[in-house]
């Protein structure tokens, strides 16, 4: 196995299964001889659910996200008119990521899904996954805005100033805090349903696990009922056919009798 096919699987695994597939996939680069490879993919990190997802429409939704990133394209080079083509690809993309996401089990939060979109939207930007190799996030990624894309804001007519105070400057440390901090709150929330959803399952193994060992506890004495039956059954039937043979054997006695007489 190669470095680079241990790496695309390791990224198309489930996200609850990724830290053991890393470790599986590590021990069979290690056995190939790639013991440098073992250990740069021992390093890779699990990405958070929102960019695990967005991996999975680069491997399972191919055409609509290079749609995406050609859309992309096309506002970049000046074709404004592509920009609501490109808006659209992003939306298709958000609502493929919700399905992927209750598919796998997780929960497709609101949360989840803007962080998903702006990491969609990002890429974009960027015209793909550099530095990353395709679908092989391991974290989020934050546009870095719209003139990125060559979509400015529409041209405004000059007016005068107008008396009132001016707003405060934005907080965009502040907003990048307190997305990063709902991103992993999210994440927080997920894993704990995770957990949940994994005691449940086992719970209801267990559960099923005493309904089959007191329905095979319940058939056992059944058979060992039905044992002793048989075993007087068949008594009964060897007595019945001693007295069968004893009544034969008078009978023949008393014809052979008669006949002489």
């Amino acid at each position: 196995m190669r470095y680079e096919d241990a790496v695309a699987e390791l990224f198309q695994a489930p996200h609850a299964s990724f830290v053991a597939e890393r470790k599986r996939l590590a021990g069979e680069l290690k056995a190939a001889g790639d013991k440098a490879g073992a250990t740069r993919l021992g390093k890779l990190n699990r990405p958070p659910i929102s960019a695990w997802v967005v991996n999975q429409l680069w491997w399972h939704a191919r055409d609509a996200f290079e749609a995406m990133l050609e859309s992309a394209e096309r506002v970049r080079e000046g074709d404004l008119a592509a920009s609501g083509a490109h808006r659209e690809t992003i939306a298709k993309l958000r609502a493929r990521a919700a399905a992927l996401l209750a598919d796998a089990g997780h929960a497709a939060t609101d949360a989840t899904l803007r962080r998903v979109q702006q990491t969609l939207a990002a890429l974009a930007a960027n015209g793909g996954f550099d530095p990353d190799p395709p679908g092989v996030l391991t974290e989020d990624r934050d546009p870095p805005g719209f003139e990125a894309l060559g979509i400015g804001a529409a041209p405004v007519p000059e007016q005068k100033p107008a008396a009132a105070a001016p707003k405060p400057a934005r907080d965009h440390a502040k907003d990048e805090r307190d997305a990063r901090e709902r991103a992993e709150a999210a994440e927080r929330a997920e894993a704990a349903a995770e957990r949940r959803r994994a005691e449940e399952a086992e719970a209801r193994r267990r559960a099923e696990r005493h309904r089959l060992e007191a329905a095979l506890r319940t058939a056992a004495g059944d058979v060992e009922t039905r044992t002793r039956e048989l075993a007087r059954a068949r008594e009964a039937v060897a007595k019945a056919e001693q007295a069968l043979a004893q009544a034969q054997a008078i009978v023949a006695d008393l014809t052979s009798r008669l006949d002489q007489s």
